[in-house]
């Protein structure tokens, strides 16, 4: 009976964080008024689609992304449905992972530093304006950062349950390769794989508090896994770069398509790539997610918890470093060194910060070290509270601009609902790399099938051009893109227009 009521409480419980984080989406979208795919994601979506078709996905357009097989499974999966049902279940998607991250953050805060802790870093991480630019975006980034912080927090409260966390790090694999590194060295403590001090070390860290080193030392080695159970857990391991490789040999005869293709790009696109700039850029990408009090308040909060509450504090302190080691170690790759893929030690951090305010929670009342730790506390919240008009006017300045570039596409989409966009005659243009995915999607067909002039010729079909130089420069992928002005080809003539688009056509 004992058995049943906690198994029909933990239900509950399940039940009512799956309602929260709903509810928690809803709201998000809500408050933001934005919410659509962005180039990445319509990409893969697309590329799923011709799968479904049993054509080749498209790797091979200008300026294509990096493909990401799981958002290319959904794509495949969803293909009998509409493209408008595809796009909003994806937006739909993000915004309920967005919500997720915040609830796991939260739970990872008030697991290691207390309640109070855990509801302030939900609120900072949510609250930070990229977070919230790439999550309204429908990026994959932020369901893979779910997909980690879960397996974090699987890892936080059962360290040597090893196999949840790495399924969980499996799909995260499929769609950012830095999950393979985090599965690897995961897997290498789950078989005690690990130098004994460093076996230590991470046990220290990651069995609780109140589990002494010696103690847990020596339950390791009496709990070897079975040689089954270890194959098991190494197959998990390897199931996301084995799919990933042999799903780009496949469709592309390279194994290795993915990462010359996103260092191509990253070249092409002029990113700020490589082992030099790491010292300089990382720190700035973290600084454009958290600004100053965030970063501020996590800075602390790691000083005084290693300092005060080390025990509690090793794990995510060892959680955001191999984030940002990670971060470090795919740049020197020629990956490219971007905001989003910073979340992952963001999100320690705002743990950090909620920390640094209530961690004083954690001291015994006679502890004459907690009355310091609450005057710091309290100038940290000072300075969150201080900077949150700041941040409300920057979140609703992105937002505007986000939601005229859905506005944008909106109306691009109106003219294929009306089919004065389609490929009657021959390939659709468009005067640059950012509509390609959502025409090939919406239409049905190759990325190929949609031209971009800015890099090719059309002599016949259909030729969109934007109605005004706003709509030009507003709707790309990048401010920091070139800007390569097209005309409309010889021969075409005006057939359909609206606030946004001018639709030419030339059938021969």
């Amino acid at each position: 009976m004992p058995s049943l009521e906690r198994t029909q409480r933990l239900g509950l419980e399940r039940g009512l964080t799956a309602a929260a984080i709903v509810a928690g989406a809803a709201l998000l979208r809500a408050v933001t008024g934005v919410g659509f795919a962005n180039y990445d994601t319509l990409y893969a979506l697309t590329w799923g689609g011709q799968l479904s078709r049993g054509s080749t996905p498209a790797y091979d357009t200008a300026i294509a992304p990096t493909p990401h097989p799981l958002v290319e499974l959904v794509g495949l999966v969803l293909s009998p449905l509409s493209p408008r049902a595809i796009e909003d279940i994806a937006v739909a998607v993000a915004f309920i992972a967005l919500a997720g991250c915040g609830w796991v953050v939260y739970a990872l805060a008030t697991h290691w530093f207390g309640r109070a802790a855990g509801i302030l870093a939900a609120v900072i991480f949510l609250t930070r304006v990229p977070v919230l630019s790439y999550g309204v975006r429908a990026y994959i980034d932020i369901p893979y950062l779910l997909l980690v912080l879960c397996a974090l927090l699987l890892i936080a409260h059962n360290p040597r349950r090893a196999a949840p966390p790495l399924a969980l790090l499996a799909l995260a694999g499929l769609l950012r390769p830095e999950a393979w590194a985090f599965s690897a060295l995961y897997l290498l403590y789950a078989l005690d794989l690990m130098p004994s001090w460093a076996r230590r070390l991470t046990v220290r860290a990651t069995g609780g508090v109140g589990v002494s080193t010696a103690s847990a030392d020596a339950g390791e080695s009496d709990r070897r896994r079975p040689g089954r159970e270890q194959l098991a857990l190494l197959a998990l391991a390897a199931s996301a770069p084995a799919i990933w490789l042999l799903s780009d040999l496949a469709i592309t005869g390279d194994i290795l398509w993915s990462l010359k293709n996103t260092r191509h790009t990253a070249h092409a696109l002029d990113r700020v790539t490589g082992i030099a700039n790491v010292p300089q850029y990382i720190p700035r990408r973290l600084g454009e997610i958290l600004r100053p009090p965030g970063l501020a308040g996590g800075a602390v909060g790691l000083v005084l918890t290693l300092w005060l509450t080390r025990a509690r504090a090793l794990a995510p302190a060892a959680a955001g470093l191999l984030a940002l080691i990670v971060f470090a170690a795919f740049a020197t790759v020629g990956l490219p060194i971007n905001t989003r893929y910073a979340f992952g030690a963001a999100a320690i951090a705002c743990v950090f910060a909620g920390a640094g305010v209530f961690g004083w929670s954690l001291l015994p009342h006679e502890d004459p070290r907690r009355r310091p730790w609450i005057a710091a506390g309290a100038i940290l919240l000072v300075g969150l509270i201080a900077y949150t008009p700041a941040s409300i006017k920057s979140a609703h300045r992105e937002m505007t601009k986000l939601a005229r570039q859905e506005g944008i596409q909106d109306d691009l989409l109106a003219l294929v609902k009306s089919r004065a966009i389609s490929l009657r005659c021959g390939r659709v243009g468009v005067p640059n790399h950012a509509p390609v995915p959502l025409l090939a999607l919406y239409l049905e067909a190759s990325p190929r099938e949609i031209a971009n002039l800015a890099v090719q010729q059309q002599q016949s079909g259909v030729y969109v051009d934007p109605a005004s130089k706003a709509v030009e420069t507003e709707y790309v992928l990048d401010p920091k893109d070139p800007i390569v002005t097209v005309g409309v080809p010889q021969g075409f003539a005006e057939v359909a227009a609206n606030r946004s688009w001018i639709v030419f056509e030339r059938c021969v």
